[in-house]
């Protein structure tokens, strides 16, 4: 009787010990994994159709929170950010105008003014297919920005609501990890005049 006994209480020690094991090793997944979700990388499903053909409905990117604290957006990048809106929602769009720089759209075209092209320069976007209709023009304050859709016809963009604010920027949109098939890295445009 006391070996029957004696082996019950050898397998609760063992069963008690594989449960305390698994407890540490999901706590300490915890402390690792939400800092990362929290403060660097954010996942983001897309909706709507406003970054066509860049981007579908469905889509599952993964955000860069932490590169705009070193860094300032570029014109190209695809970045999430608070609806300027006020909404309790997140949008996705491209930075096309940068501060400081007078954002012309007319013609089909989108027209960049700034210290360096005091003439301007269009905007040489190939990766859309489509041109922008409307006419507007907006110089930008300091930390602001341009924000368009790559689908200019059914995008919600800066042109309806005006210029982005920097502190409503989350991040910066580095990766696709579905559809699986368009799995990987993004790429920003590098357009003939450089930044």
């Amino acid at each position: 009787m006391p070996y029957f006994y004696a082996r019950i209480v050898s397998n609760m020690v063992k069963s008690s010990t594989f449960f305390l094991d698994i407890v540490k090793i999901v706590i300490i997944a915890l402390i690792i994994i939400i800092p990362i979700r929290f403060f660097v990388v954010q996942p983001f499903f897309v909706r709507g159709a406003s970054m066509e053909p860049t981007y579908s409905q469905g889509d599952y990117l993964l955000v860069d929170e932490i590169s705009y604290r070193f860094s300032e957006p570029d014109r190209g990048d695809v970045i999430i950010f608070r609806a300027p809106t006020g909404e309790s929602q997140f949008f996705i769009k491209r930075v096309i105008g940068l501060p400081g720089e007078t954002v012309r759209v007319a013609g089909g075209e989108v027209l960049i003014i700034n210290d360096a092209f005091t003439d301007g320069f269009v905007l040489g976007e190939e990766y859309i297919g489509n041109s922008i209709t409307g006419n507007l023009e907006t110089t930008l304050n300091e930390n602001e920005y341009f924000m368009l859709g790559d689908n200019r016809g059914a995008s919600f963009d800066s042109r309806a609501w005006g210029p982005l604010e920097h502190d409503l920027i989350i991040g910066k949109v580095f990766l696709r990890a579905w559809p699986f098939g368009d799995f990987g890295l993004i790429d920003t445009p590098q357009y003939e005049t450089g930044r």
